[in-house]
């Protein structure tokens, strides 16, 4: 073998031995990302173990007395307690200092105690609220009404000739201020047993239907008598004469419905966990029993 010929040979053989130590190391660091990978699969896999779906059912209860057409207002209720919530707390908390006079009034007419959402939904307990029709009060008496059930009472026409008066530029020096007219309608004991003698009277011409009596307190006796008598039955509930009421009293009752289930079930209101339909929930990462509490109901799904 010429030199030329075995430096030649030298070369060759050590390039292969570098192409082949290359060829094997390239090997090793795929099969090493290959195993990181799989073990980053298997972990994410371990992980996705721990997450589960789980269907929580409807834990909402209505109060017995409204009980019987749950599905005609879970709907409503539900869109409510999401967009009024701070009037809902806020009402509640004040609802505190009043509902238990007003439960204890009711008892002796033998009324359900549900009724006492009306003072809210009327006022908002306020003594010195006035509508634009001129009911006036904690709950919101008419002239005529107090009259019947034996109030005190400034006649309307006086109020909006008061209130036509206080926008006048007073010039003369008032030596003597005259005592303000008595209206019983701002007593909260006195306006209180009046609306549940009035109520009382709804309840004996309504069949003790309360959805009935919550209506004709908003739109008077008369409207919700003629409502019922357009359904063509015999005894028409609330549900059958709805859509012949005016929209305002619709609401009205609605609204005397939602507070009172909110109210019932006010602890889980506030925890986040009120549940008012079938519920599909995913829960990550969480072993053992699921409630409401533990996945704070998210990531639904």
């Amino acid at each position: 073998m010429s030199k030329k010929n075995y430096w030649y040979f030298k070369v060759s053989k050590t390039i292969w031995i570098l192409f082949f130590s290359f060829f094997l190391v390239s090997i090793t660091r795929a099969n090493s990302c290959v195993d990181t990978l799989k073990k980053q699969f298997l972990a994410a896999a371990a992980k996705k173990d721990h997450a589960r779906f789980v269907t929580y059912e409807a834990n909402v209860v209505f109060p017995d007395i409204l009980t019987g057409n749950e599905d005609a207002s879970l709907l409503y209720i539900e869109k409510f307690s999401v967009n009024r919530r701070a009037y809902i707390i806020r009402t509640y908390n004040r609802s505190k200092k009043y509902f238990p006079k007003v439960t204890t009034i009711l008892k002796k007419y033998q009324l359900p105690h549900e009724l006492r959402v009306l003072l809210a939904l009327e006022s908002a307990f306020n003594a010195n609220a006035v509508s634009k029709a001129g009911a006036v009060g904690y709950w919101q008496i008419m002239d005529e009404v107090a009259k019947e059930y034996g109030l005190k009472y400034v006649p309307k026409q006086h109020i909006l000739e008061k209130k036509k008066d206080q926008k006048k530029v007073v010039t003369k020096k008032i030596l003597k201020k005259p005592a303000p007219a008595r209206d019983d309608r701002k007593n909260f004991n006195k306006s209180t047993y009046a609306a549940a003698r009035y109520l009382k009277d709804r309840s004996r011409n309504l069949n003790d239907d309360l959805l009935l009596m919550v209506a004709s307190y908003n739109c008077g006796i008369g409207n919700v008598w003629e409502a019922m008598k357009k359904t063509g039955k015999t005894d028409p509930d609330f549900w059958d004469i709805k859509d012949h009421l005016p929209a305002e009293t619709q609401s009205y009752v609605m609204n005397f419905i939602t507070l009172n289930v909110i109210f019932h079930n006010y602890d889980k209101f506030t925890n986040n966990t009120l549940i008012f339909t079938p519920t599909k929930v995913k829960v990550e990462n969480i072993e053992g029993d699921i409630t409401p509490e533990s996945s704070s109901l998210i990531n639904q799904n």
